[in-house]
């Protein structure tokens, strides 16, 4: 039998970058189900670091991870996870309602101000009169980012277990007794980071699912050759049924901003999905379109009220909540990490994170 403090299920961003914090402290054990870490929603991410996306309660802990992620610990990395982009919050005369609510939203807390949108979008579509720009947008660099954390993880002592399922944990004494593959692993605490699994793998621990629920997000890689620059903002819409940005000279990165529950698995684009995003792209845009070279799914898990959950059950010791991150886990990561970390350690609330309120984020919520 193995034995360790702490064992993280799950091997995405979410359980790197806990991890990372966690192993300079514990003995601590990642185990990853696919043959790859980062697999599943990590590698599709479309990779932006936007303070406004995800609403008030996510933003603190946005805001917090810019600075993480724009000069990270030199033990982590020795350059910045992020590059400029901006985003273009756009929309039809219709639209003024939401722009003005977003406006009274974010009012003294994110910059946003009103433009004429045409200035920043060459070839965008007459009827669309309504802009707001957010220049603090960021793009994230998500492999390296996921890559150094993993770095990071095992040179603090930590060990990855990829290819290798949670089969079965129960209580045992004063830890968890754990199966993962052939292997059984006791430890002092149950680290829930499975993302579109995580009520799977409560239940598989005998702990009572919180309700959170795996939307697929369909994102399609066009080749755009009259793209006017690579420079371009990110550019969403604000009744929010697409955005786009660029992905180097001629290509663009779209999404319908669809959200289609669907059980865990290793999800695939619909076609009808793919068909509405470059509908919705071409009432936007005048730019001709030359050819589909990619689609791809990723699974976004909510909580009921689509806040993260990072905490203890208060019905089952030992066991820890690290889910529910929805599409703002890569924004948030650093920070997220650093709460986590602090949560389960006990430890001082560190200066980046120390006037985030821990109950918003609370399994508790739910019981």
């Amino acid at each position: 039998m193995t034995s360790v403090d702490i064992v993280i299920v799950g091997g995405g961003m979410a359980g790197a970058s806990l991890g990372a914090q966690l192993a300079a402290h514990a003995r601590t054990l990642i185990l990853e189900m696919e043959p790859v870490a980062g697999y599943h929603a990590t590698g599709r991410s479309v990779a932006f670091w936007q303070e406004s996306y995800g609403g008030p309660s996510i933003q603190p802990l946005t805001t917090a991870s810019g600075p993480l992620l724009e000069t990270p610990d030199p033990d982590l990395s020795d350059r910045s996870f992020l590059s400029p982009r901006r985003t273009l919050h756009i929309g039809r005369a219709d639209s003024a309602a939401a722009r003005d609510a977003m406006l009274r939203t974010w009012q003294g807390s994110v910059a946003l101000t009103a433009v004429d949108p045409a200035a920043f979008v060459p070839g965008l579509r007459p009827d669309w009169t309504i802009g707001l720009y957010e220049p603090s947008c960021r793009d994230i660099d998500v492999t390296g980012l996921h890559q150094a954390c993993l770095a990071q993880f095992r040179r603090r002592g930590g060990r990855v277990m990829t290819g290798v399922p949670l089969r079965a944990a129960r209580r045992d004494g004063a830890g968890w007794r754990t199966e993962a593959g052939d292997e059984v692993i006791h430890c002092g605490i149950l680290v829930n980071a499975a993302g579109a699994w995580a009520d799977t793998v409560a239940q598989i621990c005998g702990v009572r699912p919180l309700g959170i629920t795996p939307l697929r997000r369909t994102v399609v890689q066009l080749r755009v050759p009259t793209l006017p620059s690579p420079d371009l903002p990110l550019v969403m819409d604000l009744e929010q049924r697409f955005y786009f940005k660029p992905e180097g000279a001629d290509r663009i990165w779209l999404t319908p901003h669809d959200e289609v529950p669907s059980t865990p698995c290793d999800a695939a684009p619909e076609e009808l999905a793919v068909a509405q995003a470059i509908d919705r792209f071409s009432r936007a845009v005048d730019w001709q379109i030359a050819g589909v070279e990619r689609k791809w799914a990723g699974l976004r898990s909510f909580a009921p009220d689509r806040t993260p959950v990072y905490g203890f059950d208060p019905d089952s010791p030992g066991f820890f909540w690290f889910a529910g991150q929805g599409g703002f886990g890569i924004q948030t990561a650093p920070a997220a990490a650093l709460l986590g970390s602090n949560l389960i350690l006990d430890t001082a609330r560190p200066a980046p994170i120390a006037s985030i309120d821990a109950e918003v984020y609370s399994p508790k919520r739910f019981r």
